[in-house]
C-alpha cells in the first residue's frame, strides 16, 4: 500500500456513479450500498450473444466448444460432424457463465438457410458481434453476409479454423529434415519447412479473396481446432474485449479461457474497477462488528466476491482439473505454483484473517479513499463510520485480487512452458 494516492485507484465505472453521488451527497452509507449492490447486481444481469456461423464442415461447432472451455466430447458440447450438423439456432450457456451465451448457427447457403434471408431467419437483432469461419478460403456466401452485417452496424470477424491440420498437411510434404521432397511441378513453397511462412501464406491467401470482395474489415484470425492457445486466438480475444462496450466487455472477460497474459491483465484490470463497489455493499448492507477488529462488514459477501475472484481466473479445482486433462500437465504441477488459496479453501475465518492483516495499514488512506468517493453535500453519521471499514475491505480484496492474477499468470506460463509456447 506504499504510496498509494486517489489517481491510481481504480476508478468506479462512469454508468454506477451517479446513483453513488446522489446517495453520498445525503451522507446515507445504506443508499449508497444499496446502489452499489444494485450496479453489481445489474452487471451481472447482463447478457451477451454472440453468433459463430459459416458454411457447413468449416468447423463452427468445434470453435463453440472451444470457446467455451470444453472439448468436442464433453457434456453440453455442440455436435459436430463431417455433414451439417446444425439444422436450427442452438443456444451454448457457458458451463460458468451462463448470461454469455454463443450460438452455433446453420451454415449459410444450405437449401434451408439461403444467404439473401439468412439474417432474418437466424434472427438478426438478437447478437452483439458475429464470428465468421471457414476452413479454407473465404467464399461468396461468407463475404455477402460480413457485407450485410456491416452495412446493419454490427461487428463481424473472419477466422480461419483448422490450420492445425494444414500445417501436418504441409509436413508430408518436406523429408525428415524439413527439406521440400523433390516434385515435378513448379512450386512456390519454401525450400525449408517453416510453420511462419506457410501460417502467413494461409493469412494473406484469406486476406487477398476479402480484399477482392471489397469487404471494410479484411482481419483474419487463424486458429487451431484444438488449441485456442494457439496462433490467433489470443489476439482475438483480446480484439473482441477491446471493441465491446462497458458491462458487455466484463462479461465476455470473465468467460474466457486464461490463454494470454493480456487476457489475464485485461481480467484483472476490470475485475479492479468493481472493488469499490464491493467494499461499499459489504460496509453498508447487512454488515456486523468483526470480533478484535474496529470494522464492521459483511462476511459473508466478501467470501462470495473473493470466491468469484478464483473462479474467474480459473483458480478452483474444476478448474484446474480441466486445464489438467486438456494439458496433460499433472493437476499437482499446476498448483505447486499457486501461493493464494483456492476458491474452496476460503471460508469466513479466512476472510477475517485476511481483514486483520489489512486492518493497520489501511487506517492510514481513510482520508484518500473518502476524497476519492463522489460526495456531493455533507458527509455525516455512517459515512464517518466507514472510515476504517471501507478501506479496510478494499485493501483485502485488492490484495486478494492482485494474488489471484499473479497465481493464474504462473499457472499460464507452466502451460506455455509445457507446449513450448515460450
Amino acid at each position: 500500500m506504499a504510496g498509494l494516492d486517489a489517481k491510481n485507484l481504480p476508478k468506479i465505472p462512469e454508468e454506477d456513479m451517479e446513483a453513488l453521488k446522489a446517495a453520498f451527497g445525503e451522507g446515507n452509507l445504506t443508499e449508497a450500498a444499496a446502489k452499489a449492490k444494485e450496479a453489481l447486481e445489474t452487471a451481472d444481469k447482463i447478457t451477451l450473444n454472440f453468433a459463430v456461423t459459416g458454411e457447413s464442415g468449416s468447423g463452427k461447432s468445434s470453435f463453440v466448444n472451444a470457446i467455451r472451455g470444453l472439448k468436442d466430447n464433453d457434456k453440453g458440447a455442440a455436435a459436430i460432424g463431417v455433414t451439417e450438423m446444425t439444422m436450427k439456432l442452438l443456444p451454448y450457456p457457458h458451463p460458468s457463465y451462463p448470461n454469455v451465451i454463443v450460438w452455433d448457427l446453420p451454415g449459410i447457403g444450405t437449401p434451408t438457410f439461403k444467404s439473401d434471408t439468412y439474417l432474418k431467419q437466424v434472427g438478426f437483432s438478437r447478437y452483439d458481434f458475429f464470428i465468421i469461419i471457414s476452413c479454407t478460403r473465404f467464399k461468396t456466401h461468407d463475404i455477402e453476409l460480413a457485407q450485410e452485417i456491416q452495412g446493419q452496424g454490427k461487428k463481424f470477424y473472419f477466422v480461419r479454423s483448422k490450420v492445425d491440420q494444414d500445417l501436418e498437411n504441409e509436413k508430408t510434404l518436406y523429408d525428415e529434415a524439413g527439406i521440400l521432397k523433390q516434385r515435378k511441378a513448379p512450386t512456390k513453397r519454401p525450400h525449408q519447412y517453416s510453420e511462419s511462412a506457410i501460417l502467413e501464406a494461409i493469412r494473406e491467401n484469406c486476406i487477398k479473396h476479402l480484399e477482392a470482395a471489397k469487404v471494410a474489415s479484411s482481419r483474419v484470425f487463424l486458429v487451431s481446432r484444438w488449441d485456442l492457445g494457439k496462433y490467433d486466438f489470443p489476439k482475438l480475444q483480446e480484439v473482441l474485449v477491446d471493441e465491446l462496450h462497458s458491462h458487455k466487455r466484463r462479461a465476455l472477460l470473465r468467460s474466457l479461457s486464461n490463454v494470454s497474459k493480456e487476457t489475464l491483465e485485461k481480467k484483472k484490470q476490470q475485475l479492479q474497477t468493481q472493488i469499490w463497489l464491493k467494499s461499499l455493499v459489504s460496509c453498508g448492507i447487512a454488515a456486523i462488528p468483526i470480533p478484535g477488529l474496529s470494522i464492521v462488514c459483511d462476511i459473508t459477501m466478501l467470501v462470495t466476491s473473493l470466491k468469484e475472484f478464483c473462479r474467474d481466473f480459473g483458480l478452483d479445482e474444476k478448474s484446474l482439473s480441466a486445464l489438467s486433462k486438456r494439458t496433460k500437465i499433472p493437476i499437482a504441477e499446476l498448483k505447486a505454483v499457486i501461493k493464494s488459496p483456492l476458491s474452496e479453501e476460503i471460508t469466513k475465518d479466512l476472510v477475517i484473517t485476511l481483514l486483520t492483516k489489512c486492518g493497520s495499514g489501511a487506517v492510514q488512506y481513510s482520508t484518500i479513499l473518502l476524497k476519492f468517493i463522489p460526495v456531493v453535500g455533507a458527509v455525516v453519521g455512517a459515512v464517518v463510520a466507514a472510515a476504517v471499514s471501507l478501506p479496510t475491505t478494499y485493501f483485502m480484496l485488492k490484495n486478494f485480487l492482485d494474488a489471484a492474477a499473479a497465481d493464474a499468470l504462473r499457472v499460464l506460463e507452466v502451460v506455455m512452458e509445457g507446449d513450448g509456447s515460450n
